[in-house]
């Protein structure tokens, strides 16, 4: 059983169901609303307590309705959540999300989320030096990030940084990151590439990258070199929501493996939670990761 601290956002997914999305100025009629825990972060955390990894979440909440059930939700799903603070006065995080067909459109508030401090991560550095990988994002302070970073790189556990949303990096965070996942879009912003083909994106940084390409898979350029592509597995599309954070917690999960092994298992498993209604209600649990593999072997 791997070993993961996520480092990141836990919010309340606030989801429409529409025919379209309305055009600005438009109210539109909806076919169907629901609440989902999310937030990358506590995505991330669900999907690799579900794969068999052991988690702690490092996170904020807000001192409301949402923060107390977002909570229980990560209990609820194996995740420890000892370091994760209720901060008084302020709000949780919140993501409106529109579903049309197999796309969504998202706004995310951040909330709580923005009160997560270097001090907190500080005080999990016991869990992160007995991780076996360290998961964050961007949906928290860039100095949190960084002070994550730091920790990972002091104690030589690696690090994986999910760059969503996403924003030009230091060249100096850049070093102490183990793997960069971004999606194809999310690479270019990072590297501030413009129209540059990914693969001399990923060329740039070798070894470094693996970037998600949807239902193509994913695609790394090794250390010496070598382009890599894991193929995309074919499902029915229900929602699209949450299938990066899958993948991302899946590669961390299976990284011990190796990367290469570690790349299939995260396409197979996000192609699995694409097939069911929200973030976290599609991420797949081992069992059904594992019979999706033997069926298509």
């Amino acid at each position: 059983m791997p070993k993961l601290v996520v480092v990141g956002s836990i919010n309340m997914d606030l989801v429409a169901l529409a025919p379209r999305f309305p055009a600005p100025g438009e109210t539109l009629s909806g076919e169907r609303f629901a609440t989902f825990p999310g937030g990358k972060g506590a995505n991330q955390a669900v999907a690799a307590s579900r794969l068999g990894a052991e988690v702690v979440m490092v996170g904020c909440v807000g001192s409301d309705l949402f923060g107390r059930d977002l909570v229980a939700g990560l209990n609820k799903e194996g995740v420890d959540t000892r370091h994760v603070h209720t901060i008084e006065g302020i709000a949780s995080g919140v993501a409106c999300i529109t579903v049309s067909g197999a796309e969504n459109n998202i706004i995310v508030i951040a909330g709580a989320n923005h009160a997560l401090t270097p001090e907190h991560v500080a005080a999990a550095e016991a869990e992160i030096a007995a991780a076996d990988v360290v998961l964050t994002q961007l949906e928290v302070p860039l100095a949190v990030v960084a002070a994550t970073a730091a920790l990972a790189k002091k104690h030589g556990v690696p690090l994986i940084l999910n760059p969503a949303p996403a924003v030009h990096l230091p060249p100096a965070l850049l070093d102490e990151v183990s793997y960069l996942t971004p999606n194809e879009h999310e690479l270019s912003i990072v590297m501030d590439a413009g129209s540059t083909p990914f693969p001399d994106m990923l060329e740039r940084l070798p070894g470094k990258v693996v970037m998600t390409k949807g239902e193509h898979g994913a695609y790394h350029v090794a250390a010496d070199g070598a382009f890599v592509h894991q193929p995309g597995f074919t499902v029915s599309a229900v929602d699209t929501t949450g299938a990066g954070d899958t993948f991302n917690a899946a590669l961390a999960t299976y990284l011990p493996l190796g990367l290469k092994p570690a790349m299939r298992m995260a396409c197979a498993a996000a192609a699995l939670s694409v097939t069911r209604l929200g973030a976290q209600g599609g991420m797949p649990h081992q069992d059904e990761l594992d019979a999706f593999l033997k069926d298509v072997a």
